[in-house]
């Protein structure tokens, strides 16, 4: 590892962090659970607090706070406490300089601002790890709000990733914990999701396919792009006007009822796990605005998640079994979508999943027990040999911030109640898709050809059985292999008789007296002996060297 000059302040920052958590409770605790050791510690209550270490991350800098996301999702290394602090850490950046902003939009548009807007204030609305966004006014008279991407931001992330990963290298190298943490995935995860979110082309593209997605929801607006004036490094976009949804006075929630408005937030969300597979999968409550029309705004879709059909299939049975709170279906479920290893404990992972349920089978939307529980169970599944799919983390962590905003705007929501009217709804849907005219169809056009093949199928069947050729194929034990093997014991055993028999035979003619003599002793018998000794020899090495 060579360690340049110029980077020093970066190995610097790092080994000042790790020098500060090496020794403490917290680190222990993690590495206890990375490597699936029992601890005694019963509770949260290490040196330092979750707001601590979001504090540290945030001044670590920008990629770590990046990091602290990422790790939110591993519920089998860090207590609860923790997760739900990194799922929401947001970093505030000092803002750029205006005429560092004007250079970026100038050379990415390729016109002077002067020319490309009306006017471009040079004050930030808002100012994040990765840019900045400026209001403005297009030609058009169109308000918008153009984010823009912090100069040299691309260089740092991956100067930090690749100080990051050298890191991590040795302690996979080196240390049983850090192979058990799974280092290098973390951090090749890490590095995905930061190029996507450095590429605003491809949070266009999220911004359209969402919007298209959600455009039946019409109390939830997804700002869209104006592409002539969007490159990979600026993203102008729709301009809504609205506040964090964390912000709003406890007097207007008191005055308005936010109910009918978090039912279509939830709707949208299920929709977007468990029917389009495409989910925002950052809602944490400083992505989510509330408009003045009280309507909610989707904002910030760098990080999205996309889920497969089968994926789909198994979280829409999840989120049904959590509505109906049966432990023992949702046991069922992710053991059916993970891996299973050889130590796992299936018995007792399904009496924890259902000791879970049952707890938080009455809890309302304050107690924001649904994402905590799917946490939980994460944890779980991880302590008893249970791998489940990264999807239900993704799922966990949505819903905990999901949670969060909901507690927000209506304390004593029922979400399960919620999901399950959705699940049913959706199911409903899935049923009167299935009876369209091309679906009908094409199971006419199956069964068509299945009838057409049934016929010969049938015939060859029985002209089978009558010629006493009817035969069933088994991938079972190779026949061959386990009757050698035995064959080759019972060899053995017979050589092994016959050496001793002939090492007895030898030892009994010792004392027969004889005219051939070898070495001063009965030839005969030094014969047998020596014959004895060969074959033993090559019995053994036979044993040692050849046998598999």
């Amino acid at each position: 590892m060579s360690i340049l000059p110029n980077n020093l302040e970066r190995y610097q920052k790092f080994l000042s962090f790790m020098l500060k958590y090496w020794n403490s409770d917290l680190l222990n605790e993690t590495a206890s659970n990375a490597m699936e050791e029992e601890t005694a510690r019963k509770f949260d209550d290490f040196e330092q607090s979750p707001e601590e270490l979001v504090e540290d991350l945030k001044q670590m800098g920008p990629t770590y706070v990046k990091l602290g996301q990422l790790l939110s999702t591993r519920p089998d290394l860090l207590p609860d406490r923790y997760l739900e602090a990194l799922a929401t850490l947001q970093d505030d950046n000092p803002t750029i300089p205006y005429e560092e902003v004007q250079e970026i939009v100038e050379n990415e548009l390729g016109t002077k601002i002067s020319k490309a807007f009306n006017y471009f204030e040079e004050e930030p609305l808002a100012s994040a790890s990765i840019g900045q966004v400026h209001l403005a006014e297009l030609r058009s008279g169109k308000t918008v709000a153009v984010k823009v991407q912090r100069p040299g931001i691309r260089k740092k992330f991956m100067e930090d990733l690749d100080t990051l990963e050298e890191m991590a290298g040795l302690a996979v190298k080196h240390t049983d914990v850090g192979k058990k943490y799974g280092f290098s995935d973390v951090l090749g995860e890490l590095r995905r999701i930061m190029l996507h979110e450095l590429d605003y082309l491809r949070e266009a593209n999220n911004l359209v396919t969402l919007g298209i997605n959600l455009k039946e929801y019409p109390r939830l607006i997804v700002p869209q792009p104006i592409p002539d004036y969007t490159t990979s490094k600026v993203l102008t976009m729709e301009y809504v006007k609205g506040k964090k949804i964390t912000s709003i006075s406890p007097l207007k929630k008191t005055e308005n009822d936010y109910t009918a408005l978090v039912d279509e937030f939830i709707e949208a969300y299920l929709k977007q796990i468990v029917s389009d597979g495409f989910v925002h999968a950052d809602p944490h409550p400083g992505n989510i605005h509330l408009l003045e029309n009280e309507k909610i705004a989707l904002m910030d879709l760098g990080m999205v998640a996309q889920f497969s059909k089968k994926m789909k299939d198994y979280l829409l049975r999840l989120l049904l079994g959590l509505s109906k709170n049966d432990g023992e279906e949702i046991a069922t479920i992710l053991l059916s979508m993970s891996e299973i290893t050889e130590h796992a404990s299936e018995k007792e992972f399904r009496r924890q999943i259902s000791i879970m349920v049952q707890e938080s089978s009455h809890s309302t939307a304050q107690d924001m027990q649904t994402g905590r529980l799917l946490v939980q169970m994460n944890r779980s599944a991880a302590r008893n040999g249970i791998l489940l799919p990264v999807e239900v983390n993704i799922l966990g962590k949505i819903l905990l911030n999901m949670d969060q905003i909901i507690a927000f705007l209506a304390p004593e929501y029922d979400l399960r109640e919620a999901v399950r009217r959705y699940m049913n709804k959706l199911l409903q849907d899935q049923m009167i898709n299935e009876l369209k005219p091309e679906d009908i169809f094409s199971v006419f056009l199956d069964s068509k050809k299945l009838a057409e093949n049934l016929p010969d199928r049938l015939d060859k069947i029985t002209e089978n059985l009558a010629r006493n050729e009817f035969r069933f194929k088994i991938d079972a034990i190779d026949e061959k292999r386990f009757t050698d093997g035995f064959q080759k014991v019972a060899n053995r055993i017979t050589l092994g008789l016959i050496i001793a028999a002939m090492i007895i035979g030898a030892a009994m003619l010792m004392s027969v007296p004889s005219p051939f003599m070898i070495f001063g002793y009965p030839g005969l018998a030094i014969l047998f002996f020596m014959l004895a000794a060969v074959a033993g020899i090559y019995l053994s090495y036979t044993i040692l060297f050849k046998d598999e």
